[in-house]
C-alpha cells in the first residue's frame, strides 16, 4: 500500500509520519518539500504530484490554520483549506484512492449545548470555518472515497498550540485573562494521527460504505478558562518557574475578549458515528493532555 501524506511538518502530519509509516510505503510532503510539490497554493503542482506518485491512499493535514488571520487572507484560505482539497478529491476518484481529510468544529456556529452530529446543519462564523465547510463540500461532490475527520481544540508536543501558548504567558505575564463560555474537547494530535493509523487497514480493504464524514474528538468537554487551570496545575507539578500566581487566572466571557474572528461557544462534537463504524474507544481529553504536557515539561 503506498501512502501520500500532505502537510507532514504541521500538528497532525507530525505525528502522522509516526502512525502511517507502518502501515506500507509512506511519501510525505511539506509546502516546502524540494523534489514533490506539496504547496497548496499551487494546485496544479499538487495534481502532478498525485498523478507522478500514484498512491492508494492520500492524507492530507495541509490547512490554513491561522483563524483571525484568515478574516484578511480570505483568497488564501480558501485556495488552501477548500479548493486543493477539491484536487485532491478529483485526483483520488481517477486514481480509485481513498482520500482522509481533516475538517473542524469551526463548520458549525456554536450554537446550542449539545454535541454535535454529522447530519446536523452547517453554519460558520468565520472565514477560516467557512474555508473548511467549503472544502468538505468539494471533496463530497468528487464522489471520491473520503473519509474526513472534523475535530477540535488540536495541540500536540510539536508546533504551536494553546498548551504552549499558556505556558510561555505564564513566564512572562501576573495575570492572564482565559474565556470560560467556550466549549470543547481538547483533542491531541497523537490521538488523531493513531485513530488515522487504526482506519485506514479497514477502508483499504475497499469499504466504500465507510465513506463520509465522522466527528473525531477527546472524550468530555470542558471550557479553555479549565484547560488553562489544568495546563498551569501540571506546570507547578515539575516546579517550572512561573511568574503568574494560582489565584491570578481570571476566568471571562467571550464578549469581554473581542477577536476578529468569532469563535463558536460550543465546540462539543458527537464521536459515536465513528466509534461505531470502527470499532474504537476514545480516551478522556485530560489523558492526552497530561501526557503531552509531560513530554513538554521533562523536555524543557
Amino acid at each position: 500500500m503506498k501512502i501520500l501524506l500532505f502537510g507532514k511538518n504541521g500538528q497532525v502530519g507530525w505525528e502522522l509520519q509516526r502512525s502511517l509509516l507502518p502501515l506500507g510505503e509512506l511519501i510525505t510532503l511539506d509546502h516546502d518539500s524540494p523534489s514533490l510539490c506539496g504547496d497548496f497554493s499551487n494546485p496544479a503542482g499538487i495534481s502532478r504530484t498525485i498523478r507522478d506518485v500514484k498512491p492508494n491512499i492520500i492524507v492530507n493535514a495541509a490547512a490554513y490554520t491561522a483563524v483571525d488571520k484568515a478574516e484578511q487572507e480570505s483568497p488564501l484560505a480558501h485556495a488552501i483549506n477548500a479548493q486543493t482539497p477539491g484536487v485532491l478529491a478529483q485526483e483520488a476518484k481517477q486514481l480509485n484512492a481513498w482520500l482522509i481529510h481533516y475538517s473542524t468544529d469551526y463548520v458549525f456556529d456554536g450554537s446550542g449545548d449539545h454535541p454535535r452530529l454529522e447530519t446536523e446543519a452547517t453554519n460558520p462564523l468565520n472565514v477560516y470555518g467557512e474555508s473548511k465547510r467549503q472544502g468538505e463540500k468539494n471533496i463530497a461532490a468528487s464522489s471520491c472515497s473520503h473519509i474526513i475527520l472534523r475535530t477540535s481544540w488540536v495541540y500536540g508536543a510539536h508546533g504551536n498550540n494553546f498548551i504552549k501558548t499558556i505556558l510561555r504567558l505564564a513566564q512572562q505575564r501576573d495575570h492572564l485573562d482565559i474565556v470560560d463560555d467556550q466549549i470543547g474537547a481538547p483533542t491531541g494530535a497523537e490521538l488523531l494521527a493513531d485513530i488515522t493509523a487504526q482506519i485506514i487497514p479497514t477502508i483499504s480493504n475497499n469499504s466504500p460504505d465507510k465513506s463520509g464524514i465522522y466527528h473525531l474528538a477527546a472524550d468530555g468537554h470542558t471550557s479553555w478558562f479549565n484547560f488553562a487551570e489544568l495546563i498551569l496545575a501540571y506546570a507547578r507539578q515539575f516546579d517550572m518557574p512561573l511568574t503568574i500566581k494560582p489565584d491570578a487566572l481570571q476566568a471571562i466571557k467571550t464578549i469581554n475578549f473581542p477577536t476578529p474572528a468569532r469563535r463558536p461557544l460550543n465546540s462539543r462534537l458527537n464521536t459515536y458515528k465513528l466509534q461505531n463504524a470502527f470499532g474504537l474507544s476514545l480516551p478522556n481529553w485530560q489523558t492526552g493532555v497530561e501526557r503531552v504536557l509531560s513530554e513538554i515539561l521533562q523536555g524543557r
